[in-house]
This record gives structure tokens, sequence and C-alpha cells, in this order.
């Protein structure tokens, strides 16, 4: 599950891939929603549109979830200072198709964020769930 680049120290830590880093995220922000009670409807639903990371439910509240993981702040910034207008907009857009595809009753919707913090193991460090984050 973990690469290791030749050349690097023999007792160094595998470094994760982007992959990797964001799977391991996308788990544990799964897991903290559920958590704290919400149903996890979809996950990494696709369309032309683009990706959505997490679809869940609160009642009859729908909400996008865009996950961001990182390990370490550093020249990066945190996980979520990375979600830009671009990314606003491909979430938002995708939710639309999603919803026309769904036809379901009417439903509040919201979008979210939830950014995790790695450390280079991979383990999580804090999770911080952004409600109405766009």
């Amino acid at each position: 599950m973990v690469s290791h680049s030749p050349g690097s120290g023999h007792n160094s830590i595998p470094k994760l891939t982007r992959q990797q880093k964001g799977k391991l995220g996308e788990e544990a922000a799964c897991r903290w929603l559920r958590e704290q009670g919400y149903l996890i409807m979809e996950q990494n639903w696709r369309c032309r549109r683009g990706e959505i990371d997490i679809i869940a439910s609160d009642g009859d509240l729908l909400i996008f979830v865009e996950v961001r993981s990182r390990s370490g702040a550093g020249k990066y910034g945190t996980p979520q200072e990375s979600v830009d207008i671009r990314k606003m907009k491909q979430v938002r857009s995708t939710a639309v198709v999603y919803l026309q595809q769904s036809r379901g009753r009417e439903l509040q919707i919201r979008f979210d964020v939830v950014a995790v913090m790695l450390d280079a193991a991979g383990q999580i460090v804090t999770i911080e769930h952004i409600e109405n984050a766009f």
C-alpha cells in the first residue's frame, strides 16, 4: 500500500502517494461523518462534469462533501485552503447533475469540506468538518 522511492534513506518512512493520502482521507471522513450520524449515500460519485467525494444525508438535508487530505501544512497550506473557486464550481456543477439524475423528493442541500491532516505514516492527526464551506 505504501510506495518506497529508491535512493531514500534506509530508516525513512516510505512516502505516501497523493492517491493513498486521498483514499485514507476519504475513509477517515466517511467514518467521522457516520459517527456524527450522517448517512453515506455515495462515495466517489462520477459523471462527465466531475466527481463528488462523498454524498451524505442528515434527515432532509443532502450534503455534498469535498475531502482534502494533507500530510503537513508546510508550503502548500491547510487542506481546506486547497479548495479553490475552480473546485467549488466543479463540485456545484457535478451536484446539479446528481440532483437531476436522482429526481428524489425536494431536499435542502449543503456543500461541506472535510479537511484531514495525516502524519508521514498516514495516521490521522486531525479531522475538521466545515459545514456550508461554499
